[in-house]
């Protein structure tokens, strides 16, 4: 991801397959082991005993991952799998996350700096989690109940989110 002032910055997040949910645990202009091994400190302790439900962490073979962030995770038993090389289908779930992250948010923004990467991406990962549909949800969000209804059967009221980059809409009784 590039700012408005050309500088590179680099989002860590995790993403649950099962349930499409996404995490946004920090952005950095110059991330290093140290700070992705706290961030997986972080991640684990948000957690709490959900965690016990994880057998497997995907990752990229990155030298910013080094054997204390392996150790975060195989303590709590997650078995760490890393990416072959040149295998871009073995990360499709983080890939497609990304892709419609900066398709329907951050191409359409000029970024300023980490701050501001942090909250529009905080910002977009609720609506992401509580609101967009999912294809492989039956067009519903992560965090919707089986007895929701898919489509709206009445009126609707549109609300904006981003200031206006992003409508969703909702039944309007």
């Amino acid at each position: 991801m590039t700012s408005g002032f050309l500088k590179r910055l680099y989002v860590f997040f995790a993403l649950e397959v099962g349930t499409r949910t996404v995490r946004i645990l920090g952005v950095t202009a110059h991330p290093t082991a140290a700070w992705a091994t706290q961030l997986a400190r972080n991640l684990m302790a948000d957690l709490g005993g959900r965690a016990a439900g994880f057998r497997y962490l995907l990752r990229d073979r990155d030298s910013r991952y080094p054997q204390a962030f392996d150790a975060v995770f195989t303590a709590d038993g997650i078995e760490i799998l890393k990416t072959t090389p040149q295998a871009p289908r073995m990360n499709a779930y983080a890939e497609r996350f990304i892709r419609t992250a900066r398709a329907e948010c951050t191409d359409r923004l000029l970024i300023c700096n980490d701050q501001h990467l942090r909250h529009v991406l905080a910002e977009y990962a609720e609506r992401y989690d509580s609101s967009r549909p999912h294809r492989a949800l039956d067009l519903r969000a992560p965090a919707d109940g089986v007895d929701v209804i898919a489509f709206p059967a009445q009126r609707i009221q549109r609300h904006d989110i981003l200031g206006g980059l992003i409508h969703e809409y909702r039944n309007a009784a």
